[in-house]
């Protein structure tokens, strides 16, 4: 690698269309002149995205909105909470409500066609910061289908699908799958703002999930006569609160 490689903007290219991929390598090379930069790589879908970006170093992804398996806007959350994220510029033909959502946040995009003076200035914005989780989280029309496990550098993703229960653990909250369980560092309650319509509330610090829940037992909590949740699959018993105990009358 050359000194000047090693100076180059590093993008990654995310589009599930090939022709709106070659326009961006076209695009990108009238940039050269005036922002060094090399291709590291194409992605077409989220989860490419977050698999290049684990092995590879990338500066800024250009990144496509509807995408197959993965769309951009959830790759680009997974992204936020790496601990070097990159910069994300979003390409999109979204309607105005969209484009509302991310002027609001500060989240920059280039809205298609591309030009090219528009996005080299949008190159040399997303190689100063990347956008934060929260303003990410805010723009985000839909809940996300994974949450993002970093563990010894890289992203696992678990399928919410999957989770059985979130329960908060200090500045933690652990995620319960049927295999094992998970760390994440969020927030319990901005998960039952996201995820609210699949679990239920049992407890100030645990979130079930609707599916998972295979009835109510009498239990003793805190010296208290009062419910457990059964969890399905595993027989664990997670105690209701005596301020969530109207949550037993609404299954039975």
């Amino acid at each position: 690698m050359t000194l000047a490689d090693a100076r180059a903007c590093r993008i990654l290219v995310a589009d599930d269309e090939a022709p709106a991929r070659a326009r961006l390598r076209d695009l990108l090379d009238d940039c050269r002149a005036e922002l060094p930069l090399v291709i590291v790589d194409e992605a077409r879908n989220g989860r490419e995205v977050l698999e290049i970006v684990a092995r590879e170093k990338v500066d800024v992804v250009l990144l496509d909105i509807r995408m197959p398996q993965m769309d951009g806007m959830e790759a680009a959350r997974h992204l936020a909470a790496m601990e070097r994220p990159p910069g994300i510029v979003f390409t999109t033909a979204f309607d105005a409500y969209a484009i509302k959502a991310f002027e609001v946040n500060a989240i920059d995009y280039l809205l298609k066609p591309i030009r090219a003076a528009r996005l080299l200035a949008a190159l040399r914005k997303a190689t100063a910061a990347a956008p934060s989780r929260e303003a990410l989280a805010a723009a985000a029309t839909q809940p996300r289908r994974h949450l993002s496990v970093h563990e010894r550098g890289r992203i696992h993703l678990v399928p919410v699908a999957d989770i059985l229960y979130l329960r908060a653990e200090q500045k933690y909250v652990t995620v319960r799958t049927l295999e094992r369980e998970h760390l994440v560092e969020e927030s319990l309650t901005r998960l039952e703002e996201e995820f609210g319509e699949a679990f239920l509330r049992v407890h100030r610090n645990c979130l079930v999930a609707r599916a998972a829940i295979e009835g109510f037992e009498r239990a003793e909590h805190e010296g208290e006569a009062g419910w457990a949740v059964v969890v399905r699959g595993t027989g664990e018993r997670l105690a209701v609160s005596r301020r969530q105990q109207h949550i037993v009358r609404e299954f039975r």
